[in-house]
């Protein structure tokens, strides 16, 4: 690491705090590289099977206690937490009572966080780089196997809860994370202290049992995995406890009582869009795949693609209440040209068979 000594470094990590807050961004800190104890956790995380289809944490899992080796010269990580709490939306309590409707992690209600928090990132790197000079740096939102929450809480921006959630003491978990690698050594901030204590209550709040011990999830069991990552079939054993959960899950995030801290999305773009927040699953399901990339271009929920969105709605209908309209929309595509839908449809046909 060269061309920086000139370089006032207190300065420059007061310009990034400032720039930050005024880009939307709620904190910021800054941490050096080495994270030994989380690399070690994450192997054992592996070994253990926990990752599920997700062959690419094993692939980049060096790699992901490495930010040197996805910017050469990397020092210092510079993280960020961005408020996405959409206040405004259907309480997500009586979404998840109603089983006629489909509910979505609060976080994928508004536009693609990767977008918003990436686009913001970008120009508060260049910002600086207009003020001290040209340096090295790279951006990442998700974008690259980086190990977030370690270093989020290594700058000081909260600590890894329970659920294996970052939680911040003034402002709960509702919040996306990005950083920034540079080279610059930037003054370092002080790890945030853990204080879950002796609370447990997202153990025995999570539908799938997930959670199986403090700090560990079990991916294959999770409703984020299983609706998200996973790209075959549902395994018949968790299809009733996914409920009416379409994509995502929030419900450990939900009890945690840190989250009476928690803060309104401030960015317009995280405001509940296509009335999101509390959808009849029978219309959902419906929708074509035409409408489906219509109305979810520019959402995370794009990405899942209308197959897998529709295995989703099938196993919510299968555990929605009977009436002609849940029924007929399943009949409606008994016949889909997709096996996984069709598999899906079936089961969800034959509860309802039962119930009559």
């Amino acid at each position: 690491m060269t061309g920086h000594a000139d370089i006032d470094l207190e300065e420059a990590k007061r310009a990034l705090r400032a720039q930050a807050r005024a880009l939307g961004f709620d904190a910021l800190g800054v941490t050096a590289i080495d994270i030994p104890e989380d690399e070690r956790h994450l192997l054992e995380w592996l070994d253990a099977g926990f990752h599920g289809e997700m062959g690419y944490m094993r692939r980049h899992a060096r790699l992901r206690a490495s930010p040197q080796e996805l910017l050469p010269g990397t020092v210092r990580i510079v993280s960020v937490r961005m408020d996405y709490w959409p206040a405004e939306a259907r309480p997500a309590a009586a979404v998840l009572e109603d089983r006629a409707l489909g509910y979505i992690s609060r976080y994928a209600l508004g536009r693609d966080y990767h977008k918003v928090l990436r686009g913001s990132l970008a120009r508060l790197a260049a910002d600086l780089a207009r003020q001290i000079g040209p340096f090295g740096y790279r951006v990442c939102v998700d974008s690259a196997p980086v190990l977030e929450k370690a270093h989020a809480r290594n700058a000081g921006l909260g600590w890894i809860g329970k659920h294996t959630n970052l939680i911040a003491r003034d402002a709960g978990s509702w919040f996306f994370l990005g950083e920034i690698l540079t080279d610059l050594p930037l003054p370092v901030d002080e790890p945030a202290s853990a204080h879950c204590g002796t609370c447990q209550a997202c153990i025995p709040a999570c539908p799938t049992g997930a959670i199986v011990a403090p700090f560990r999830l079990d991916a294959r069991r999770c409703i984020s995995y299983l609706t998200i990552e996973h790209r075959s079939a549902i395994p018949e054993e968790l299809r009733a406890a996914l409920g009416n959960r379409i994509y995502g899950c929030d419900d450990c995030q939900l009890v945690c009582p840190w989250n009476k801290f928690a803060r309104a999305a401030a960015h317009p773009d995280f405001k509940v869009r296509h009335a999101l927040d509390a959808p009849a699953l029978a219309e959902l399901f419906l929708w074509s795949a035409a409408e489906f990339g219509e109305r979810m271009r520019g959402s995370a929920i794009h990405r899942l693609g209308y197959e897998r969105w529709s295995r989703n709605i099938a196993v919510a209908l299968g555990n929605a209440p009977t009436s002609p309209a849940v029924t007929g929309a399943l009949e409606a595509r008994r016949e889909d040209p997709s096996p996984l839908v069709r598999e899906h449809v079936a089961w969800a046909l034959a509860r309802h068979r039962r119930v009559a």
